[in-house]
This record gives C-alpha cells, sequence and structure tokens, in this order.
C-alpha cells in the first residue's frame, strides 16, 4: 500500500488477488526496492541501533535475518543485488536492490509471511524500504 511516498506494505484487494489466482505451483516474487536515506525505525523503536543505519544496512540486516527462516519455509533467494538504470524503460525510475525470491506455493508464501518470527524481522524492511513493488511471477506450462 501507498504511505504517501511509496508503495511499501501489501494491499487488502493485492493480498486477495493474489491469493485467489487460479495459478498453481512454484511462485518467484520479483522485488524491486528503494532504499530510505536513513532507516526509519519510529514503528518499532526498540529495533533501533545506537548508530544510525542507513536504508541499505537496514535492509541487510533484514535479509541475514530472513534468509534462514525463508528456507525452513521452503523457499529460496535466488538473486540479490544492485540495480542499475533500465536499458529498455523509464530513465527517471531508479531502483536499488533488486530480488528473486521463489516459493513452493502461495500457500508456502502466507505461512512465511505469517509467521510471527518473520513479522518482527520485517520491521527491519519497514525501516529501510521508502518504495518497492512486489511482482508474482509464474513459470509457463
Amino acid at each position: 500500500m501507498a504511505d504517501g511516498s511509496g508503495y511499501t506494505q501489501v494491499s487488502p484487494a493485492q493480498g486477495a488477488r493474489f491469493f485467489g489466482s487460479p495459478e498453481q505451483g512454484a511462485v518467484v516474487m520479483l522485488n524491486l526496492i528503494r532504499f530510505r536515506d536513513l532507516a526509519d525505525y519510529s514503528e518499532t523503536p526498540e529495533l533501533t541501533s545506537a548508530e544510525p543505519l542507513t536504508g541499505r544496512e537496514a535492509y541487510a540486516i533484514y535479509l541475514e535475518q530472513m534468509e534462514p527462516l525463508l528456507k525452513q519455509s521452503g523457499g529460496e533467494l535466488m538473486f540479490s543485488g544492485k540495480a542499475d538504470d533500465f536499458l529498455i524503460g523509464p530513465s527517471d525510475e531508479k531502483w536499488d536492490q533488486v530480488l528473486l525470491v521463489r516459493q513452493a506455493s502461495r500457500a508456502s508464501f502466507l505461512a512465511f509471511a505469517s509467521d510471527p518470527e518473520s513479522a518482527l524481522v520485517t520491521a527491519h524492511r519497514t525501516a529501510a524500504v521508502a518504495d518497492s513493488r512486489l511482482l508474482p511471477l509464474w513459470q509457463d506450462r
């Protein structure tokens, strides 16, 4: 959902559409991430570090803590890297990080995303991200 500055959360309508989709099997999530200059831990002050973190630094904490939980759920981080300017696309649209994350199914994605430990770790993502896109990808049959 857009929080005034960017899209950082799934809206109820988007979630319903995704989980109601007839697609079966594994899903790969294309993540496009734009970081805040400084991480904003105002929603979870207990996670604030002694020294201010950049958005990229907070996101690195998120990835480090999230990857074992992702693997436990049967998922995998297939790719994570820095993004460059589009070769084809709008020249004014910039993304800092791109990820491809695979889950075995929508159900395993939901279980992973709903896990209380994942929710706690996601607070680092919330603090780090100014704008994002999450696009589910399904393999052609």
